[in-house]
């Protein structure tokens, strides 16, 4: 919990002071915050009154008027670099190596070494938008959005209303630079859609313009080499124009942010939507929403890759999603300035959870000698588990703690959480974890009383849940079979063991009458060959070694990829059935096991790797036993029913969830 709390505090404390002003304001109408925005720009106070002058006495339009209020009201908790020099400095450079070099991961790993080196701090020195920004700069903003929105076919058709929340803003991500977006942009990814005749139905509509848009900057992406990463911290990021059309690698939110900037520069409605944590996941995800000619909102699933209309990821659980908006949060201000303890959220950002998901409004119960520690009597928040160096609870929202109860808003069911509140030093737990069921009933887990437990034994098979993909796999076992022959066709092939179960032993007994040369997996019919690793050991277990073969359509690279050791990569032929893949021993060779390795996600047991069993005990994570694994499974005795359970891998893998064991011995996995 500890680390999470420190996440983003550096960022945003700079607009605490100048957000509290809002707070003493007696009405909420956006001309009293615009008021105090103006306080808040000191020096700058002329730059945005000149704005308000610009739109009352030259261009007397008054919904751009009301546009640039609704712009200055807001402004205080926007922000943009306050060394100007240095990021264009960094820009520059990352220009002249954005698309060189040998591949997208050197242009990241060059750009981090440059920014750790040069730069390093420029992103923590941040300066409000509203003591900076200049009155030409909102001018030309204002205006170019109106333009866009009142010409182009597509979204002539908003309200105001919706024209404000998904067009106007002159910055679509914190950090943007103050450049001419709204121009750069369209003149780099227009083509497509400017040789669609004007009065073509896709070109009329904003799905229709959206899709032929999203498709040529996919395309013009990849024409350059792009690469959306994962795995790891990237360099700065990308915040300007220039650097966003030759931007050749990126997370899924730095290409959804790039990719919104495009669609409102063309006047076309779009915003970013991100979940925190995916319900059984520890990490997270950003895509872009639109909003349709029917005033639906389109959420896409993958980045700027897949077409827009595409079901919206319909198995994933979601606990919350929040949606990046340029208005502040009043409920978010109000906390900031009124808690004992802050938790760095977003006060940018609107709760979206029921556009996607059923949601239920809670109110939990809490341990009494847990809440008399709290030094925050107000304030609790809600959290998931994930894994993070080990089982931690990320928080997901905040709520209110009253009258001995902890009440949340718009949570996502079928899924695991717990209330947390602040004792003067971190956030501890103060209800027992609970599951808030698909049809909004809540179930306690308690785990506060071991003496009442009752325990069983059991062999633990994963750390983590199976998904579809793995359960087909493993099911592309089922009649196998071990074979050993004299000649290298198997045509005098001897069957000593077909596969039956799913479970299969790690190491598989087998008893050939004799010792014969030839060994071989022979995979079923349907199943592509699909394995991960295959061996055959001596009578003591020891691994044999031999030249890998396999059916004539099979490559010696696919032969070598049911040798190599790595359970990610996958022995597999480009045809249903008449697989196979084996061993020539060299001479006749006595095998006692085999051991075959479906395809899958490498979070089942693995031989040699270290495990350790958790049990969450009401306020922390107690260890159950240590293990070094023998095979493809741990046994454990003692293992607590109805008690939430965690299974670390300390050898490899992030994958790693809680689950429980239910008594039907059946595993539950959260």
């Amino acid at each position: 919990i500890g680390q999470m709390e420190k996440q983003g505090l550096a960022m945003k404390n700079i607009i605490t002071i100048i957000l509290s002003l809002l707070l003493t304001a007696s009405c909420t109408q956006d001309s009293i915050y615009m008021h105090y925005a103006l306080r808040a720009a000191g020096k700058n106070k002329s730059e945005l009154k000149a704005v308000l002058r610009h739109y009352r006495t030259i261009d007397k339009d008054p919904e751009k008027l009301r546009a640039a209020k609704y712009l200055i009201a807001n402004m205080p908790a926007q922000y943009s670099y306050r060394d100007t020099a240095a990021i264009n400095s960094y820009y520059s450079k990352a220009l002249e190596i954005l698309g060189t070099g040998p591949s997208p991961d050197w242009q990241r790993d060059t750009l981090r070494q440059i920014g750790d080196r040069e730069y390093a701090g420029l992103t923590r020195n941040i300066i409000p938008d509203v003591e900076v920004i200049t009155a030409d700069y909102l001018i030309y903003s204002i205006d170019r959005a109106f333009h866009e929105w009142r010409t182009k076919p597509w979204s002539r058709h908003l309200t105001y209303n919706e024209f404000q929340e998904w067009i106007l803003p002159y910055k679509v991500t914190e950090l943007q630079s103050f450049d001419a977006w709204r121009d750069t942009l369209p003149a780099h990814y227009t083509d497509s859609i400017s040789t669609v005749p004007p009065d073509d139905v896709q070109r009329n509509s904003i799905s229709g313009a959206i899709e032929i848009v999203r498709n040529e900057i996919h395309s013009k992406q990849s024409a350059i080499g792009h690469r959306v990463m994962w795995e790891d911290r990237g360099s700065i990021p990308m915040r300007s124009a220039a650097t966003w059309v030759r931007m050749t690698y990126g997370s899924c939110l730095d290409y959804v942010t790039m990719g919104t900037a495009v669609f409102r520069s063309l006047g076309l409605p779009a915003a970013v939507d991100q979940v925190p944590s995916w319900g059984r996941n520890s990490e997270g995800h950003s895509w872009y929403v639109f909003l349709s000619d029917r005033g639906r909102e389109e959420p896409t699933i993958n980045s700027l890759i897949i077409g827009a209309g595409m079901p919206f990821y319909t198995n994933e659980r979601i606990p919350k999603v929040w949606r990046t908006t340029y208005t502040i949060n009043r409920d978010m201000v109000k906390y900031r300035n009124t808690a004992k303890y802050v938790y760095p959220f977003d006060l940018c950002q609107k709760d979206v959870t029921d556009h996607y998901t059923r949601t239920s409004d809670l109110e939990i119960e809490t341990d009494k000698e847990q809440t008399a520690k709290l030094t925050d009597k107000k304030y609790v928040y809600i959290a998931m588990a994930v894994n993070s160096g080990g089982p931690q609870w990320r928080v997901l929202d905040l709520g209110t703690l009253k009258r001995g109860k902890a009440h949340f808003k718009n949570m996502g069911r079928e899924m695991l959480y717990i209330a947390l509140g602040y004792d003067g030093r971190k956030l501890i737990p103060i209800s027992q974890p609970f599951i808030l069921h698909k049809n909004g009933a809540v179930e306690y887990i308690d785990n506060s009383d071991d003496s009442n437990a009752k325990n069983i034994s059991m062999d633990l098979r994963r750390k983590y849940y199976e998904s579809f993909n793995v359960v087909d796999m493993r099911r592309r076992l089922l009649g196998g079979k071990i074979q050993c022959s004299d000649r290298p066709d198997f045509k005098d092939a001897v069957t000593l063991y077909t596969i039956e179960r799913t479970d299969i032993p790690y190491l598989i007994e087998l008893d050939a009458d004799r010792p014969y040369r030839y060994w071989r997996y022979l995979t079923p019919d349907g199943s592509w060959g699909s394995i991960s690793e295959l061996s055959f050991h001596d009578e003591n277990g020891n691994k044999l070694e031999g030249r890998g073969i396999a059916n004539s359509e099979a490559g010696q690279d696919a032969i070598d990829r049911a040798y190599d050791g790595n359970l990610l990569s996958n022995f597999e032929i480009n045809q249903p059935d008449g697989n196979w893949v084996g061993m020539d021993m060299g001479k006749p060779a006595v095998v006692r096991y085999a051991s075959v390795s479906p395809r899958s996600d490498d979070n089942d047991i693995c031989p040699g790797n270290e495990y350790e069993l958790y049990c969450f005990d009401g306020q922390g994570w107690r260890s159950l036993g240590y293990q070094v694994a023998a095979g493809n499974t741990i046994h454990y005795d003692g293992i607590p029913l109805n008690t939430l359970l965690w299974l670390r891998n300390y050898t490899r893998g992030n994958n790693e969830r809680p689950f429980i064991i239910r008594e039907e011995l059946n595993l539950e996995w959260w």
